[in-house]
């Protein structure tokens, strides 16, 4: 079970959001930069960044320059998402030095651009993003309810080459609920995909329960709040889930 910091980015600065509503944010101290070199010396071996202000359409934001320095700070590779909506945005992203994009509203509205992006970068550079609440697909930073379930969403993704996908449950995410190993593990089998869980780890028993689904091909873990609010260090993380 790999475990992968997460950095979310709100006008250059980290925060995290409760259940991806944009009025529940917590600002966290710390330039993005040293948060992610503290990260990388920590023993990371992946970065997971999101652009929030892109995610909800936001214009003159400095995400994408804070991405860039990020970028050129680590020698760990870096997971990226957070509008990213036609060829272009991802061109410009994978130029910066970006490992792996992540597509979500992209995935749903246009199958063809997702399918035009595997043949140019290949599916080890492109993976999905799938935000679910209550079974269906959230799109346009979680703002809008698409009409598809989040595991007939996987299997479409997969017939079209995709490889990984990044699962969360909107109603776990940033509340430290602990995730959602049965929906996670269920959209694994069913897809046959690699799955990264995303939201709600709040403890280190959250991602030793969550290591039952590796049979499944739950192979990783996004963790966000639970760092920035000391609840354990990513070193603690990494030797449990490596136990």
């Amino acid at each position: 079970m790999l475990i992968i910091p997460a950095i979310d980015l709100r006008d250059g600065h980290c925060v995290r959001l409760r259940q991806g509503r944009r009025e529940d944010m917590t600002r966290y101290d710390g330039d993005p930069v040293e948060v992610a070199k503290g990260f990388a010396s920590e023993g990371a071996e992946w970065l997971h960044v999101v652009d929030l202000d892109g995610a909800f359409t936001e214009v003159n934001s400095p995400n994408r320059q804070t991405l860039e320095s990020i970028v050129a700070a680590i020698n760990i590779p870096v997971q990226f998402g957070g509008g990213l909506r036609c060829l272009e945005d991802v061109a410009r992203v994978l130029e910066l030095g970006v490992a792996r994009v992540v597509m979500g509203t992209l995935a749903v509205e246009s199958p063809d651009t997702l399918r035009k992006l595997l043949t140019l970068y290949g599916s080890q550079r492109i993976a999905v993003g799938i935000d679910a609440r209550n079974g269906l697909v959230m799109t346009r930073g979680w703002e809008q309810t698409a009409s598809i379930e989040s595991i007939a969403l996987a299997r479409q993704v997969a017939s079209a080459g995709v490889q990984r996908v990044i699962y969360t449950d909107i109603t776990r995410d940033g509340v430290l609920a602990g995730p959602n190993i049965k929906e996670t593990c269920d959209l694994a089998r069913e897809s046959g995909l690699k799955v990264t869980a995303s939201g709600g780890v709040a403890l280190l028993q959250d991602i030793e329960e969550l290591k039952q689904a590796v049979p499944c091909g739950v192979d990783s873990v996004i963790v966000g709040r639970a760092f920035y609010e000391r609840r354990f260090t990513l070193a603690e993380a990494i030797r449990v889930a490596e136990n």
